[in-house]
């Protein structure tokens, strides 16, 4: 029986498989009939300390612990494992990005590769993982996707060509909406300053017209006694007659007698009308003016009357007599 049993550790065939450290990108090749022997050979290849025994021999892929002679006769040739000294912990490289769900076979990449090649295949490993990771994609992750080729992509996710393609399809959606909402900010952040511009220069509008209206109320102050040639009105009265819808209402009677009294012809020139719209205006303050010397009359005859009723200073008023009442 024992003979047998030797007979079958000698004939048993050999593994091959791939050996590294932690945190180790360099990979050996080592060919093992047993766990046993690849951790013999794990201290001679890696160059692993025997005073850090023991080695425990993991899955490079998620880390399974292996101490399982049979287990290990049932793995796959070429099987990639991670050797871990005494104590130490099984984990992924930082270069990953620290996405631990990544399969390490990330770092067996040719370096001759390009670096989209590999951009791609990690975008997808992680939409695989969780499919609604897609909100947390960037707008170049999201393009990435879009663009590589519909059977590249269905290979990786091992998925159909068909689901594949309507996976595309929602990333484009998912692109096209960023961009919209992008749009739709600017748009906003535009109109928000066009507001800001208008009311800038609304308020300057307002302050230049306030201004200039000062300063013609100044000059017209200071050239009150400046006159159009051919007529003796003042610039004021003039710019009166032109803007105001009346008139006659916003001049002083002095004012109205000396529109009156001008030629309507020499008027109509410096007014820059024709002469019946002059006459019109003329007439209009003729009346007014008119109304005004009876409006003074009458105020001076009823305090001509008032006066003659009310007796001279100094002398005693008769007292009122109390009515008497019919016995």
């Amino acid at each position: 029986m024992e003979v047998v049993g030797e007979t079958e550790t000698e004939t048993r065939a050999l593994k091959p498989c791939l050996l590294r450290r932690n945190h180790s990108r360099e990979q050996h090749g080592v060919a093992a009939s047993c766990l046993e022997e690849l951790r013999s050979k794990a201290f001679d290849i890696l160059a692993i300390d025997k005073s850090l025994a023991p080695v425990t021999l993991v899955l490079a892929e998620d880390g399974t612990i292996v101490d399982d002679d049979d287990y290990f006769l049932c793995l796959p040739s070429n099987t990639k494992f991670v050797a871990l000294a005494n104590n130490e912990k099984w984990a992924y490289s930082n270069s990953d990005g620290g996405t631990a769900w990544i399969s390490q076979e990330s770092f067996d990449v040719d370096e001759t590769d390009s670096g989209a090649g590999l951009t791609w295949k990690n975008v997808a490993r992680q939409l695989k993982e969780d499919l609604s990771s897609i909100i947390l994609l960037s707008e170049e992750d999201l393009q990435v996707l879009i663009d590589v080729p519909c059977s590249d992509l269905a290979q990786e996710l091992c998925q159909s060509c068909i689901t594949v393609q309507g996976l595309q399809n929602t990333l484009q959606q998912v692109l096209d909406q960023r961009e919209e909402a992008r749009q739709s900010k600017q748009l906003l952040e535009l109109y928000l300053q066009a507001l800001e511009k208008e009311g800038s220069i609304l308020s300057k509008q307002q302050e230049s017209s306030g201004g200039f209206s000062d300063d013609m109320d100044a000059v017209d102050a200071g050239t009150n006694r400046e006159s159009s040639p051919g007529v003796t009105l003042t610039g004021q009265v003039l710019t009166a007659l032109k803007e105001k819808p009346a008139p006659e209402l916003s001049l002083s009677s002095r004012d109205l007698e000396l529109v009156t009294k001008e030629d309507p012809r020499a008027l109509a020139v410096a007014l820059s009308w024709d002469v019946k719209k002059t006459e019109t205006v003329q007439w209009a303050c003729h009346q007014e003016l008119s109304l005004r010397l009876q409006q003074v009359q009458s105020l001076r005859s009823l305090r001509s009357m008032s006066a003659r009723k009310s007796p001279p200073p100094g002398e005693p008023r008769e007292p009122k007599r109390a009515k008497q009442e019919p016995a």
